[in-house]
């Protein structure tokens, strides 16, 4: 049944796909252009009253160039046209008249202010519209406990931003985006639509369940909702209707209630691509390269754990459970509260005295997984982001040998397939799966003994993930130790050879061989959410 029918008070008119129902959001031949390059060729679609709507595509199939068009960030091609309630939007869209229609945008970034209160961020447009002499704070409160409670949201309105949990930023930032089309119903009369884009990738599977209950408020309130995800699964589970997108052009439209992901990925990518498959190696036949003994951080407990050379191993658990801490205390981007490491046959030391430089100067290499904050710099070209940490070694003579960099830069862009494959480009013109093979590229390239990796493939499509797995499984299979932190099981599942499952900062499982599947690992991290503090595995197996 689909997520917006069977709903008390709604009306059948209104439901997706009805005959009768007049779309909230039609689409009609977009076009966009830039440079000569066709970024949207002739795309159109409907969203009907109620519907949670999906659009896919890889990474710079056109839905960012779609989105922002919506916006009125760019102006499309002559031709095309686009229609809300019926009603026929100028284009390019004016500022103001998303919001005056009932449109609202939940960006990747939310777009909140984090040093502003939650308050301050659900009722900006209130508190900055104009024709106010002075602010009734204490009608504001009231407005904004009555938009939370509405919603099942338990936050205190004079709490900052910055120190809300990841899940309760994005619940926050849907709720005001929900809160922006209710005002222009209430002069309209007429539904409104979200458009979330990628909202999920920062959230655990407990905040994905959350943020679907809301998406699901939304459409019983007869609004519709447009979903940009690369995870098919969650698609998948909550929207009606998907648009697919593939090199800005419309591939197909599906039922979601008759889609398989085969289906969908074959439409995402142009053929199909098989899940999983990796043939898993016994990590007792590794020798040991790193062996870590009570390492301990904010979250992480003492805890030991070893990688095999060439073994990937991945850590998961639930978010805060301690696992995530590990690829930044190992390359020491984050104090350790203890610990030691040994290498192989050297000497332990000890992990409080280790800094990223001593980490690179020892083989390590650390992928954040915070993109844009922590890893990449988008005002910097391609270039300069792949050779940061080494560009030390093309000076000669006391001069930078640009054109060298240039053209190794090139040559690693083919080599990764990053598009567009121009070095001087600045790392924020690409999309996100392209920066992200950027800032791969930049460690595979040094070779690294230990590559520590948070997140790598989050926000990241379906095609350029199969190109960075290739990558690892490439790389362990040349020797190349690498540790992976992540929260997607079937990520884990399909690349690694052995998984441990964190909770309450310790070590509670360790998968291997045939337990180590999708569902194996996700038992195993819910599992161990009802473990107490104290219980923990044995680790004498992974020393």
């Amino acid at each position: 049944m689909s997520q917006a029918s069977g709903h008390a008070g709604h009306d059948p008119s209104n439901e997706p796909g009805a005959r009768n129902a007049l779309p909230v959001l039609s689409v009609k031949h977009i076009s966009k252009t830039f440079g000569g390059a066709k970024a949207l060729q002739d795309v159109s679609f409907d969203v009907m009253p109620g519907e949670v709507h999906g659009l896919l595509g890889k990474n710079g199939s056109g839905k960012s160039t779609l989105v922002k068009i919506l916006a009125g960030f760019h102006a499309p091609d002559d031709g095309g046209s686009l229609y809300f309630n019926g009603e026929k939007v100028s284009l390019p869209v004016r500022g103001g008249d998303a919001r005056r229609l009932g449109m609202a945008f939940v960006h990747q970034n939310l777009g909140l202010v984090p040093s502003l209160t939650v308050l301050e961020n659900l009722r900006i447009v209130q508190l900055t519209g104009g024709g106010r002499s002075f602010i009734n704070w204490k009608a504001e409160e009231a407005a904004t406990v009555s938009a939370l409670k509405r919603f099942g949201l338990d936050l205190d309105p004079h709490e900052r931003v910055d120190r809300l949990s990841p899940v309760q930023r994005a619940l926050l930032a849907i709720v005001r985006a929900f809160e922006e089309i209710e005002a222009a119903r209430a002069i309209t009369g007429k539904p409104g639509l979200v458009l979330l884009d990628e909202p999920t990738p920062f959230l655990p599977a407990s905040g994905v369940q959350q943020l679907f209950g809301l998406v699901r408020s939304i459409t019983q309130a007869g609004c519709s909702v447009i979903f940009i995800s690369h995870d098919i699964d969650e698609v998948m589970e909550i929207t009606d209707r998907i648009t697919v997108l593939r090199d800005g052009r419309q591939s197909g439209e599906l039922d979601r209630r008759g889609a398989t992901h085969e289906k969908i990925v074959e439409m995402i990518v142009g053929q199909s691509i098989s899940r999983g498959g990796h043939a898993k190696r016994d990590p007792s036949s590794l020798p040991v390269y790193a062996q870590f003994k009570d390492l301990s951080g904010r979250m992480l407990q003492p805890s030991d754990f070893h990688v095999g050379k060439g073994e990937i191993l991945g850590l998961t658990g639930l978010i805060g459970s301690g696992y995530e801490e590990i690829p930044y205390l190992a390359f020491g981007a984050r104090p350790a509260a203890g610990g030691t490491i040994k290498l192989a046959d050297e000497a332990a030391f000890q992990q409080t005295e280790l800094d990223p430089k001593s980490a690179i100067a020892l083989g390590f290499a650390l992928l954040p997984g915070d993109r844009q904050g922590a890893s990449g710099v988008d005002s910097l070209p391609i270039v300069d982001n792949m050779f940061l940490p080494d560009v030390g070694r093309f000076f000669r003579g006391g001069r930078l040998r640009n054109r060298a960099m240039i053209d190794e830069a090139h040559i690693l862009g083919a080599q990764y397939e990053v598009r567009p494959n121009d070095p001087y480009l600045k790392l924020s013109a690409l999309s996100g799966g392209n920066a992200q093979k950027v800032l791969i590229a930049r460690w595979m390239n040094r070779s690294p003994q230990l590559l520590l990796l948070d997140e790598p493939t989050q926000g990241v499509d379906v095609g350029t993930r199969q190109q960075i797995f290739a990558a690892l499984r490439k790389a362990a299979g040349e020797g190349m130790s690498i540790i992976c932190a992540s929260s997607e099981a079937e990520q884990l599942a399909d690349i690694c050879d052995r998984v441990l499952v964190f909770a309450k900062g310790r070590i509670c499982h360790e998968l291997s061989g045939d337990a180590l599947t999708k569902e194996g690992i996700s038992e195993a991290c819910y599992a161990s959410a009802a473990l107490p503090n104290s219980t923990h595995i044995s680790q004498r197996a992974a020393l």
